[in-house]
């Protein structure tokens, strides 16, 4: 069982590489490099795993505070439960201190759920996760809505947010990386009822 002393690894999933930098599967890595702006940090390759990390501490300076781990892994989405694995045993992070940022089809643009454990609703990244460490790690979605019409749902998250996405963009990545930092800081039910919407 966890407790407060131990570190947290916060996994931000997307695709490497500039040509998928702005898609909708990629919102994981947006939350993630704001979370390292505010810690003060920047991602560099990481030792033990096919992933960038950044070090820090999350909260204000106190022993409040919680030590995090931010990833990014570089491996592809399908493939993202090798790394997030091997980073978890490599900085001793029991598995409920896991939390994954991802894009989420069934929950509205802009909307945000948070949970602990489940299924990976057809999400290649949980998918990848689960079948790695089991489901029992927090998850913060973040709500991407349904492809349009007759659009493929792969084709879907792996195209760009719209233009009108973009003009609330910046602000709902504010958002879910404050969800973050609340789940660290006072636990799972109060970042429910503060950011579940």
């Amino acid at each position: 069982m966890s407790d407060a002393t131990d570190p947290w690894l916060i996994v931000g999933l997307g695709n490497p590489g500039p040509d998928y930098a702005a898609n909708r599967h990629n919102v994981g890595f947006m939350v993630a490099d704001l979370l390292a702006t505010r810690i003060g940090g920047k991602f560099k390759r990481a030792q033990k795993a096919q992933a960038q990390v950044v070090e820090g501490r999350i909260g204000p300076p106190s022993p409040a505070s919680r030590r995090v781990v931010l990833v990014k892994p570089m491996s592809y989405m399908n493939l993202s439960g090798g790394p997030v694995t091997a980073l978890r045993d490599f900085y001793k992070v029991p598995t409920d201190h896991v939390v994954a940022v991802h894009d989420e089809l069934d929950v509205d643009y802009g909307a945000l759920r948070l949970k602990l454990g489940g299924g990976d609703n057809g999400h290649n990244g949980l998918k990848s996760m689960t079948k790695a460490m089991g489901p029992d790690y927090h998850r913060v979605r973040f709500g991407i809505g349904r492809p349009p019409g007759r659009m493929q749902v792969a084709d879907f998250v792996l195209k760009d947010f719209s233009s009108t996405e973009r003009k609330e963009l910046a602000f709902l990545v504010d958002r879910s990386a404050d969800a973050v930092e609340c789940l660290l800081a006072e636990g799972l039910e109060r970042a429910q009822s503060a950011y579940n919407s």
